[in-house]
């Protein structure tokens, strides 16, 4: 299949993108900056685009089989400010939307994977939840529904969608679980807050074999929650953490301080959503890192 790849320079992007290729599959990557774009394998196609301009970016997807879209500024880079959130909600819907118009015009594919992110239900204490979950009301889960809906308009043209609600990705260089994981190596690590709220993880080697199953299976539409099936608590997280790295884990860090530290985007840590992939599980897809502790010790070795 040939593959475009929106927001593929990330760190699930150059996963997938090795993994699609190991699988047999063509890939093209779209970024804002190519000329910084590292650690993608030789063999990925690569194409400037700033995310917003439908028309320029039409000559790329000309021909696409399937259409991943990812693109979205990074939702722990910096304090949520009203410009910071601004950012965040246009730079997933703004490209959603414009990726779905350029499909219009260069022709549909045959599916589009939208992603997403499970920041979509709020923050809703011990309640269990699957993809027939309502939304939750606060920032991020309003902005994943807008996300969401920003590329819907190509169900009505025939192309089968599938929204991948992603949860806390692990992996050894980048995302959460470097800075997760520091305070622990500096012999200061302990659960955030209380520690009881839920942490919907998955292992970045799971995340993107989850994604090429919604690529590549016919039947896979709708949302998915890409987590794997045993979420945890914090508290949970962070003694798993301090057995896999060898330090202490009983070192809180105030609910209050953190509140203090990181304003409104405390809530990346004090809250969670105890998501479970219930239409995977349904779909026969097979997770290779099901126990968080195992999943860890993959991670560091």
């Amino acid at each position: 299949m040939k593959i475009v790849l929106s927001g593929g320079s990330g760190l699930i992007g150059r996963a997938l993108a090795a993994n699609l290729l190991d699988h047999g599959h063509s890939v093209t990557v779209l970024s804002r900056n190519p000329d910084r774009v590292v650690g993608l394998p030789k063999e990925c196609g690569l194409v400037a685009w700033d995310a917003v301009d439908a028309a320029a970016v039409a000559p790329a997807l000309e021909g696409a089989d399937a259409v991943v879209q990812l693109a979205g500024a990074g939702i722990g880079d910096g304090r949520w400010t009203g410009e910071r959130k601004r950012l965040i909600r246009d730079s997933r819907v703004g490209s959603s939307a414009a990726i779905a118009e350029a499909l219009t015009a260069a022709g549909m594919p045959r599916v589009l994977v939208q992603g997403s992110a499970v920041g979509f239900y709020g923050a809703r204490g011990d309640q269990e939840l699957d993809e027939q979950a309502a939304p939750g009301d606060d920032f991020l889960a309003r902005t994943c529904q807008e996300w969401e809906a920003a590329s819907q308009p190509v169900e009505a043209n025939g192309v089968r969608r599938a929204v991948a609600r992603t949860g806390v990705v692990l992996a050894s260089a980048g995302g959460a679980l470097p800075r997760m994981a520091l305070p622990f190596k500096l012999f200061a690590g302990g659960p955030a807050g209380s520690g009881r709220q839920w942490l919907p993880w998955i292992h970045l080697d799971d995340q993107v074999t989850a994604l090429r199953f919604l690529i590549e299976s016919d039947s896979a539409t709708g949302p998915f929650n890409l987590t794997a099936p045993n979420p945890v608590t914090n508290r949970e997280f962070s003694r798993a953490l301090g057995r896999v790295l060898r330090r202490p884990s009983f070192l809180p860090a105030p609910s209050f301080a953190l509140r203090l530290a990181l304003g409104e985007m405390s809530t990346l840590v004090l809250d969670g959503q105890r998501a479970v992939p219930r239409k995977l599980l349904d779909a026969g897809f097979e997770f290779r890192h099901a126990d968080v502790e195992g999943a860890l010790r993959a991670i560091y070795g």
